[in-house]
């Protein structure tokens, strides 16, 4: 089951979901530590190694709970290749995905809508992935791990400051509720920024595809809380999903005035985005999304048939550095993973027939 989870692109966020047309995933992550324990940054390979040996006797202790569906990824056992391909599939961070540390590890199941890291900046983080917006169920997921594992270990909590977490940051719920989203109406109509303005004055931010230090590639963005302390997990999950729906309506839209309004300038930009993704020899994977995110946008304009949502979300991990050595089988260069991707991208968008449709046809 490992392997097959390695081997594969699919990931279960990239099925179709509420609002999915805009929001491609839903997530929750809660970071907890362990009482009297040093914080990652501060272990070494004798705490670490208790600190793991404590997670894994909760995990294999709670065999009716949703636990026993996970399956245990040491990091020490696992090639950057592979390390690297969690991270692409946003099971894990980048900064995780760095580490081989004996006591680093994931917890998943198999199609990774339920996963723990174990030590990246806390000794846990309980993270559930869903399609679209389902803000309120990655919480109450979530939030029933967390109480089986409360059940099994002794975590860090302070009655005035709640968790007790590494970064101040997350101390209090200990909790990070985003969404990713694709907004190409608003990039397009130049309201990014406006946005931008508007989300931070209410306590949000607005980061790149994989987060945290990550650039915003393709119009694809994450929304996530910054407030951790002071509110309830519900209210931050509650302001999330109001904030997202009011920017799922604006881009829906100005959607909709690009459909009645400039008909043709969109069809002709996804066509040149088709034809380009189809014919080209050698592709970088920034100039890939930006294009996929035009193909994406005429499938819910109707401009794109036979082409799926789900299938394009999967192409967009396919086409990553590691998702693509992992298939080829072999360590590529830069212009090599050029060459193979434009090969992945032609083979996948050309199993369809005549996918781009415009009015005239």
């Amino acid at each position: 089951m490992k392997n097959d989870f390695l081997n594969s692109t699919y990931v279960g966020w990239m099925e179709q979901g509420p609002e999915s047309n805009i929001v491609i995933s839903s997530r929750v992550r809660l970071a907890r530590n362990l009482q009297n324990m040093p914080f990652p940054q501060r272990m070494d390979e004798k705490s670490g190694l208790e600190l793991i040996n404590l997670i894994k006797k909760a995990w294999q202790t709670d065999e009716k709970s949703i636990l026993k569906d996970l399956n245990w990824f040491s990091f020490d056992e696992l090639s950057d290749l592979d390390r690297t391909i969690l991270m692409e599939k946003h099971l894990i961070s980048p900064g995780h995905a760095q580490s081989d540390k004996s006591y680093n590890g994931l917890l998943a199941n198999q199609d990774g809508s339920i996963s723990i890291m174990i030590n990246e900046e806390d000794h846990l983080r309980i993270q559930c992935l869903l399609p679209g917006l389902q803000v309120q169920e990655c919480l109450q997921n979530a939030n029933e791990i967390d109480d089986i594992l409360e059940q099994h270990l002794d975590i860090a909590f302070d009655e005035q400051r709640g968790y007790l977490t590494s970064c101040p940051t997350n101390v209090g719920t200990g909790m990070r509720a985003s969404v990713m989203l694709h907004l190409p109406a608003i990039a397009i109509t130049g309201q990014l920024n406006q946005l931008g303005h508007h989300i931070n004055q209410l306590g949000m931010i607005v980061r790149g595809i994989y987060g945290e230090g990550s650039e915003a590639t393709g119009n694809f963005f994450q929304l996530s809380n910054q407030i951790t302390l002071g509110q309830m997990e519900q209210d931050i999950g509650s302001n999330l999903v109001a904030m997202t729906r009011q920017i799922v309506q604006q881009e829906q839209i100005l959607r909709d005035n690009l459909n009645r309004h400039m008909r043709i300038q969109m069809e002709d930009r996804v066509g040149r985005a088709y034809g380009v993704l189809t014919n080209a020899r050698m592709i970088t994977s920034n100039e890939a999304l930006t294009h996929l995110s035009d193909l994406r946008l005429g499938v819910d304009l109707g401009i794109i048939e036979d082409i799926s949502l789900s299938a394009l979300n999967e192409l967009m991990v396919a086409i990553r550095p590691a998702h693509l050595q992992k298939r080829a089988g072999n360590q590529m260069d830069p212009l090599g993973r050029d060459v193979n991707r434009a090969k992945v991208i032609k083979e996948i968008l050309q199993s369809g027939q005549n996918p781009v449709q415009t009015a005239d046809e």
